[in-house]
């Protein structure tokens, strides 16, 4: 186990009607708020009205920033420091998923900088200060709520890049699982892969000598998938969604399921290049990605894919080789995927092989990717190729 230093200083309010609570937790950061959310579907549901009404009982100014895209882009995220700057904005109040949480953290970081906040995503900067903000979510899928990691979309370049900063957690979230009801079923399938990946990055790890975070990371998956398929045909099966909601928090919340364990995230990296080019679902393009990764890297450490075999699939070994039990444990992944509605092939969401060689190119942009086993320009074409 390495060295590591954990705090995660997000506050948790989980259950049901607990937007109830949001003007409690408003008021003590300011009252002049910009509310960030998606295309909408915030007033459709009737959230939107129940975050106006929590936010005038507190006499709040409340400015908008509406239309956050799926892979949100650095225009919109202007367009919000541009208001906050202009309106003199106090607190910044994300509703939504966790591209929507995404655009407000890149927002409240490039508030206080006096530069191009695409400057963070280029590693030209780093965050010194942020404006406060909070989410309420409404889709179970990248764990944002509870970390300070944010991606953002520079469309005009084609380029998608994160960032992480301690400036950009949320100093509070609300995880109402009634609010994921509504939520389309390809989102929800979308979600699964996202937070099942999360745990993949980190599972995955050449450290030795971890077994409590590596059956953490088991336990997560294993959730996942006991209460995927109830999710996903009773929708308003409230402890499935809670189940869900629960582990996609925990998937990605600051490293509290793998402290202690180096990850890889080369997928991840691979999958921010499709997205930039073909503006993708991240969930589908993770799933059509990850079980291909897992082909071309297994041999590096097969004895941790047969673990996950085994533990999270199930997998019998007997009679079995190793390579057969860890080629057994990625077919399952992948068939797993299937069941529930993802994407198997790029060509399943419309790409073919006209871009592979660019897409492998801006992967490596900062150099090899990955710490399982670290990828150049030409092994990630390969994955790509895999992937067609």
């Amino acid at each position: 186990m390495e060295n590591f230093m954990f705090q995660n200083p997000t506050k948790i309010i989980f259950g049901r009607g607990t937007v109830d609570q949001l003007a409690a937790h408003v008021k003590s950061y300011g009252t002049r708020v910009l509310l960030v959310y998606g295309g909408g579907s915030i007033k459709r549901t009737g959230l939107y009205d129940k975050i106006m009404q929590q936010l005038n009982s507190i006499g709040a100014s409340v400015y908008e920033l509406p239309g956050v895209e799926p892979n949100p882009r650095v225009s919109t995220v202007r367009r919000g420091i541009d208001i906050c700057r202009k309106e003199g904005v106090e607190f910044i109040l994300a509703a939504g998923g966790g591209s929507v949480i995404d655009a407000a953290k890149a927002v409240a970081v490039g508030v206080p900088y006096e530069g191009d906040v695409w400057d963070f995503f280029e590693r030209k900067a780093r965050p010194e200060s942020a404006l406060p903000l909070g989410s309420i979510l409404t889709l179970s899928a990248t764990g944002s709520e509870a970390n300070g990691n944010f991606v953002i979309t520079n469309w005009e370049h084609n380029l998608k890049r994160g960032c992480g900063s301690p400036h950009a957690y949320p100093k509070f979230s609300i995880l109402d699982p009634e609010l994921t009801y509504t939520v389309p079923r390809e989102h929800v399938v979308n979600g699964i892969v996202d937070m099942m990946s999360h745990v993949f990055e980190q599972y995955f790890s050449q450290t030795r000598n971890a077994p409590l975070q590596e059956r953490f990371c088991e336990s997560v998956l294993q959730t996942v998938i006991e209460n995927a398929e109830t999710a996903l045909s009773k929708p308003d099966d409230y402890d499935a969604r809670a189940n869900i909601m629960w582990c996609g928090t925990m998937a990605l919340n600051g490293g509290q399921i793998s402290l202690g364990m180096q990850g890889d995230w080369a997928t991840h990296g691979i999958e921010h290049e499709v997205s930039a080019l073909y503006d993708i679902a991240h969930g589908a393009g993770l799933a059509i990605l990850f079980p291909n990764w897992m082909r071309y890297v297994y041999k590096e450490r097969v004895d941790r894919f047969v673990q996950y075999a085994i533990r999270v699939w199930n997998i019998d070994p007997a009679g079995k080789s190793d390579d057969e039990i860890a080629l057994a444990g990625i077919q399952a992944t992948r068939d797993f995927f299937t069941r529930i509605g993802a994407p198997a092939t790029l060509g399943d969401v419309g790409i073919g092989n006209e871009q592979l060689d660019r897409m492998a190119e801006q992967a490596v942009t900062f150099g090899p990717i990955g710490r399982f086993k670290p990828l150049h320009k030409e092994d990630v074409k390969e994955i790509l190729r895999m992937s067609l």
